[in-house]
């Protein structure tokens, strides 16, 4: 056992606290909600959307522009907007990756767009139209949703 000082740690404390981390570890392994298949929601629709082409310009800010009416959606200035730069960047590496051999599947001309899906249960994801990686948003938070949520046609479709 470890000392304190020259005094043996007291044994309690610590067969409590391996107490707690056994019951946690067997918690989370084994206490958890069964999914049930058949109950899974099955009539998830897309609630809104929008196809996104977002660059990059000279000064550091990023201009989103709607990919299918080419009219500029916001303009992201930089240092700000953290979490939707970290999320493309994720995206931008992927694109490197199948472009430098991991798919072998070339895209001519502009990259496809990226898809920006407000699901009827509440979630919102970001679809890469090119590689078809698609993140859920709402994992990261309400603040995180937010950030892309303005991005849809009507702000009012935020969730």
């Amino acid at each position: 056992m470890g000392e304190v000082r020259g005094r043996p740690f007291p044994r309690g404390p610590l067969l409590g606290a391996a107490a707690l981390v056994g019951f946690s570890l067997f918690a989370a392994a084994f206490l958890r909600d069964p999914v049930d298949p058949s109950k899974a929601s099955t009539n998830v629709t897309a609630v809104a959307s929008r196809d996104l082409r977002f660059e990059d310009q000279s000064d550091g800010s990023v201009v989103v522009f709607d990919a299918e009416k080419a009219v500029l959606v916001d303009v992201l200035p930089p240092a700000s907007n953290g979490f939707v730069r970290a999320t493309l960047r994720g995206f931008a590496r992927d694109h490197k990756l199948q472009e430098t051999g991991g798919d072998k599947r070339q895209v001519e001309g502009p990259k496809p767009p990226f898809r920006l899906i407000l699901w009827s249960d509440g979630r919102l994801s970001l679809q890469d139209l090119m590689t078809l990686r698609s993140t859920e948003l709402t994992a990261f938070g309400q603040t995180n949703v937010e950030a892309f949520a303005r991005l849809l046609p009507s702000r009012t479709a935020a969730p």
